[in-house]
Order: structure tokens, then C-alpha cells, then sequence
């Protein structure tokens, strides 16, 4: 059963952008041992990205995550360089 939900941006930053970004997420009670999933729904929009845009982000894009201490980080990796934010989701469990 989830302990936590939510969702956050992750930002690619301004053109040219880039491969890499991360976002990091503070929650009380993640721990080293915690299970964190991150993704992207189709249906999300940002002032940067249309939902059309959301669609096709796993297609160019992964998403992995890394917890600590009353906080986990999501980390996005691309094939290409994108730019902007990103709306994702994630949910953690201990």
C-alpha cells in the first residue's frame, strides 16, 4: 500500500536544454529503504509541455528515483535534449 502520492516538475531548463534533470521531493518518513516509482501521464500539461507533448516523453525519456532521508529525488535522463518542465507523478512506500 502507497505511503505517499504527489507530483512535481522536473525541468530540462531553457533552450538548448539538456539530457539530464532531477527534481528533488521532500516527504517526512522516506527513509534509504524506501520504494519510490516515478511517471508521466499522458494526459498531464505544464506552461511548457501540452499533454500531446506528455505522450511522447517516455518515447525520448526514463525516469529513475533514489530516496534519503525524509526526501527522495527523480531523476530524468533523455536520448535527446529537451527543455522546459515536465509535470510527473510518483508514489513511495515503505
Amino acid at each position: 500500500m502507497a505511503t505517499g502520492t504527489g507530483t512535481a516538475e522536473i525541468d530540462f531548463g531553457a533552450f538548448p536544454g539538456s539530457n539530464e534533470a532531477s527534481v528533488t521531493v521532500s516527504s517526512a518518513g522516506v527513509t534509504a529503504a524506501t520504494h519510490v516509482e516515478a511517471w508521466v501521464m499522458g494526459s498531464d500539461s505544464t506552461t511548457d509541455h501540452t499533454a500531446a507533448d506528455h505522450k511522447y516523453f517516455p518515447v525520448f525519456a526514463a525516469l529513475t528515483t533514489a530516496p534519503g532521508t525524509d526526501e527522495f529525488t527523480i531523476y530524468g535522463r533523455s536520448t535527446q535534449k529537451l527543455q522546459g518542465a515536465w509535470a510527473v507523478h510518483y508514489v513511495w512506500a515503505n
